[in-house]
């Protein structure tokens, strides 16, 4: 397919599990009535709060959340790129992990945020992401019967090279679900997301959390979609909302051969 719609939600999740997991199926069929063939969460969609919490709403992939996300992807025949949620991990901690749910309502692929989100900022964000949660250690990308799509999430957003990894798998679409806090966003999360498109000639979805957060950083929103140009196609208001936004592989692979640098480059000279 050379053509398709995403959509792609920000969200203002909270401590409440439940709810948001119903919030986050009223927006599949809000998604569906649009005709998405696609939809994406943000990072962390089912839960942000206490981080004491990580293990208990941690669940198995396939789970409970994502059993519910699959039997809407089958009853409406589209893929749902179920953000991020947690997993439990051997040593105690959790994984901070997408799901990848197909139409049939299987998990296709599953992707572990490989790069945590360490930083003390005097007098500003303090933020230990290792503490609580375990890191993976694989690129993924997932052929799907609407494009290859690349899985990153959030921090990974920094580093260029797992995006390098990711477009030498195959990637066409690259997925950033986030929950950017305001004091990176205002000033990086665009920059760095149309860079990740230039770099990568790939479509990037991100969906994002928005709002003030219990127990936990305010987040930026700012949901967008970015072509393989660097362009913005679509972004969200500062508040709960699904956007819409066509990909075009066609114009991918025009970009590609106008602009052949993918195949310009020298990884025999980089490390």
């Amino acid at each position: 397919m050379s053509q398709f719609t995403v959509a792609a939600c920000q969200l203002d999740s909270t401590d409440d599990k439940q709810d948001n997991v119903e919030r986050a199926l009223s927006f599949v069929d809000e998604a569906a009535s649009k005709d998405a063939d696609i939809i994406a969460f943000p990072e962390m969609f089912p839960y942000i709060g206490s981080k004491d919490a990580y293990p208990e709403v941690a669940e198995e992939i396939p789970g409970p959340t994502t059993d519910r996300l699959a039997a809407r992807a089958e009853d409406y025949g589209m893929y749902i790129h179920a953000g991020s949620m947690f997993e439990p991990a051997p040593d105690g901690r959790v994984y901070n992990t997408t799901a990848l749910i197909n139409p049939d309502g299987e998990v296709a692929a599953t992707y572990r945020k490989a790069h945590l989100f360490d930083i003390d900022v005097p007098g500003g964000v303090t933020y230990e992401e290792s503490e609580r949660v375990a890191p993976g250690d694989e690129a993924v990308v997932a052929e799907t019967s609407l494009a290859n799509f690349g899985l990153s999430i959030c921090y990974d957003l920094r580093f260029p090279e797992l995006y390098s990894t990711l477009v030498r798998k195959g990637a066409e679409v690259i997925f950033v679900p986030a929950a950017f806090t305001l004091f990176t966003g205002k000033d990086h999360w665009e920059p760095l997301l149309r860079a990740r498109a230039i770099e990568s000639q790939c479509y990037v979805v991100a969906p994002g959390q928005i709002g003030d957060k219990k127990d936990s950083a305010h987040t930026y929103g700012k949901t967008m979609v970015i072509d393989p140009w660097g362009n913005v196609t679509r972004q969200a208001s500062d508040r709960e909302e699904l956007i819409t936004a066509p990909i075009d592989l066609d114009y991918l692979q025009e970009v590609r051969r106008d602009l052949p640098s993918l195949q310009h480059k020298r990884d025999d000279v980089y490390f």
